[in-house]
Protein backbone atom coordinates (compact mmCIF):
# COMPACT_ATOMS: atom_id res chain seq x y z
CA UNK A 1 0.00 0.00 0.00
CA UNK A 2 1.30 3.42 -0.97
CA UNK A 3 1.12 6.22 1.57
CA UNK A 4 0.92 9.88 0.63
CA UNK A 5 3.46 12.14 2.19
CA UNK A 6 2.08 15.65 2.71
CA UNK A 7 5.53 17.27 2.66
CA UNK A 8 6.45 15.65 -0.66
CA UNK A 9 3.06 16.59 -2.15
CA UNK A 10 3.53 20.21 -1.03
CA UNK A 11 7.08 20.27 -2.37
CA UNK A 12 5.93 18.83 -5.67
CA UNK A 13 3.18 21.43 -5.94
CA UNK A 14 5.63 24.21 -5.08
CA UNK A 15 8.07 23.08 -7.78
CA UNK A 16 5.27 22.87 -10.35
CA UNK A 17 4.15 26.40 -9.51
CA UNK A 18 7.74 27.66 -9.62
CA UNK A 19 8.18 26.23 -13.11
CA UNK A 20 5.00 27.97 -14.23
CA UNK A 21 6.23 31.28 -12.85
CA UNK A 22 9.63 30.82 -14.51
CA UNK A 23 8.03 30.10 -17.88
CA UNK A 24 5.80 33.15 -17.52
CA UNK A 25 8.78 35.33 -16.63
CA UNK A 26 10.69 34.00 -19.63
CA UNK A 27 7.83 34.82 -22.00
CA UNK A 28 7.50 38.29 -20.51
CA UNK A 29 11.25 38.92 -20.83
CA UNK A 30 11.21 37.79 -24.48
CA UNK A 31 8.30 40.14 -25.23
CA UNK A 32 10.02 43.06 -23.52
CA UNK A 33 13.29 42.42 -25.37
CA UNK A 34 11.53 42.15 -28.73
CA UNK A 35 9.72 45.41 -28.05
CA UNK A 36 12.99 47.11 -27.12
CA UNK A 37 14.73 45.88 -30.26
CA UNK A 38 11.79 46.92 -32.46
CA UNK A 39 11.86 50.44 -30.98
CA UNK A 40 15.64 50.67 -31.41
CA UNK A 41 15.43 49.61 -35.06
CA UNK A 42 12.58 52.04 -35.75
CA UNK A 43 14.63 54.91 -34.31
CA UNK A 44 17.54 54.13 -36.63
CA UNK A 45 15.51 54.73 -39.84
CA UNK A 46 16.62 51.50 -41.48
CA UNK A 47 15.10 50.87 -44.88
CA UNK A 48 12.91 47.89 -45.57
CA UNK A 49 13.97 45.19 -48.00
CA UNK A 50 11.32 46.36 -50.46
CA UNK A 51 12.66 49.93 -50.40
CA UNK A 52 16.21 48.68 -50.86
CA UNK A 53 15.24 46.50 -53.82
CA UNK A 54 13.35 49.41 -55.46
CA UNK A 55 16.33 51.76 -55.17
CA UNK A 56 18.66 49.04 -56.41
CA UNK A 57 16.47 48.51 -59.48
CA UNK A 58 16.43 52.26 -60.15
CA UNK A 59 20.22 52.41 -59.88
CA UNK A 60 20.60 49.47 -62.27
CA UNK A 61 18.29 51.14 -64.79
CA UNK A 62 20.25 54.42 -64.48
CA UNK A 63 23.53 52.56 -65.11
CA UNK A 64 22.09 50.92 -68.21
CA UNK A 65 20.80 54.25 -69.52
CA UNK A 66 24.21 55.80 -68.79
CA UNK A 67 25.97 53.11 -70.81
CA UNK A 68 23.52 53.57 -73.71
CA UNK A 69 24.05 57.33 -73.70
CA UNK A 70 27.83 56.89 -73.52
CA UNK A 71 27.74 54.59 -76.55
CA UNK A 72 25.52 57.06 -78.40
CA UNK A 73 27.88 59.97 -77.63
CA UNK A 74 30.89 57.94 -78.78
CA UNK A 75 29.08 57.09 -82.03
CA UNK A 76 28.22 60.75 -82.64
CA UNK A 77 31.80 61.82 -81.91
CA UNK A 78 33.10 59.20 -84.32
CA UNK A 79 30.75 60.44 -87.05
CA UNK A 80 31.77 64.03 -86.39
CA UNK A 81 35.47 63.26 -86.93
Amino acid sequence: MQTRNKVLDDLSQLMTNAMGVAQGARAEAETAMKSLIDRWLADRDFVTREEFDAVRAMAQKAREENEALKARIEALETRAD
